[in-house]
């Protein structure tokens, strides 16, 4: 927005599928470019070797274009929503267009990792609405297949070259979300630790908390955070849910790499159109009450899984642990 006033309402966002560095060059270059010629901040997210190939195929372009690091970027899904969409607000307030060429990161992810990324391309398509952004996410024919068909479930259009095609394959992104959450969560471990909350006793709710978290690696950053999110969670049971509400801790690894689990059950259901906290407040939708809010907890915990249903609901947080060989109470 110039001075308050919008550049342009819409929002544009595609998929580039390519097999090889030419049919990627062949779709990012143009991109690009035209995003320097119309004097956008042009943003290029990728690895070191994409961003040669794309300095060089650009020339003195590649002067006005920001390249930053896709590990670095790509941290985690909820914070870099986050992150993309404040810099997209902000770019339009000067009076430019934010676009963005980011080639997401999929080596060495979980399958809850790839889930959650997965989603955050879901749900930018309604958190993105309004800024006049435009995005263009190159995936590689040498993904896993699911990676490249959920990308065409994510995406309105798909880019051939220099042209952009309406996706047949495009799922609403509430549908796409829920989805994903098809799938009932695995059941807790006989071992987990158990605790019944029947008042609403938050101080001693978070010494026995902290008191188990700390018999784990989770190192004290991370005790912090949970105690944050499991606080948010309970009250949110409290205020809105239904007797049991039950609280169970554990150590897993059964997802590739270890993570201290925590999750709170109730009676009650969600109601729909919840979100789940899966959009980013704006600043002037915040919230004045001093709750942090669902949005907050993703941001705080490494996954966050939600089922609700006529049976209750569960909210499942995870934090990634350190590898240990203690791993034993998983």
């Amino acid at each position: 927005m110039l001075g308050g006033t919008a550049v342009n309402d819409s929002f544009t966002h595609r998929v580039l599928p390519y097999n090889g560095k030419d049919q990627l060059l062949d779709g990012a270059v143009p991109f690009l470019q035209e995003g320097v010629n119309a004097g956008d901040r042009v943003l290029a997210v990728c690895g070191t070797a994409r961003e040669m190939l794309l300095r060089d195929a650009l020339g003195p372009d590649a002067a006005a274009v920001e390249f930053a690091d896709a590990s670095a970027w790509y941290a985690h899904p909820s914070r870099t929503l986050a992150d993309c969409l404040s810099d997209a607000d902000d770019t339009a307030w000067q009076g430019r267009r934010l676009r963005v060429l980011g080639d997401p990161v999929w080596a060495s992810r979980s399958p809850l990792e790839v889930a959650e990324w997965q989603r955050a391309e879901a749900v930018l398509n309604v958190a993105f609405r309004g800024t006049g952004a435009v995005l263009l996410c190159p995936y590689a024919a040498t993904l896993p297949a699911g990676v490249v068909a959920a990308a065409r479930k994510t995406h309105p259009e798909t880019v051939r070259g220099a042209r952009a095609l309406a996706n047949p394959g495009f799922v609403d992104p509430w549908t796409f979300c829920e989805q994903c959450d098809r799938e009932p969560l695995p059941a807790p471990p006989p071992g987990a630790d158990t605790f019944k909350i029947d008042q609403p006793d938050l101080f001693w709710l978070r010494a026995y908390v902290s008191e188990y978290a700390r018999l784990t690696p989770l190192p004290e950053e991370g005790v912090q955070r949970l105690l944050v999110a499991v606080t948010e969670i309970v009250t949110n049971a409290l205020r809105h849910g239904e007797p049991p509400i039950v609280l169970r801790m554990w150590t897993d690894a059964s997802d590739g790499e270890p993570a201290f689990v925590c999750e709170v059950t109730d009676g009650g259901t969600w109601p729909p159109g919840s979100g789940y906290g899966l959009i980013p407040p704006r600043p002037r939708a915040a919230k004045s009450d001093g709750r942090f809010g669902l949005w907050a907890v993703r941001l705080l915990c490494s996954v966050v899984q939600i089922r609700t249903g006529d049976h209750g609901s569960v909210v499942r947080l995870r934090l990634t642990l350190p590898s240990s060989p203690d791993m034993d109470r998983a």
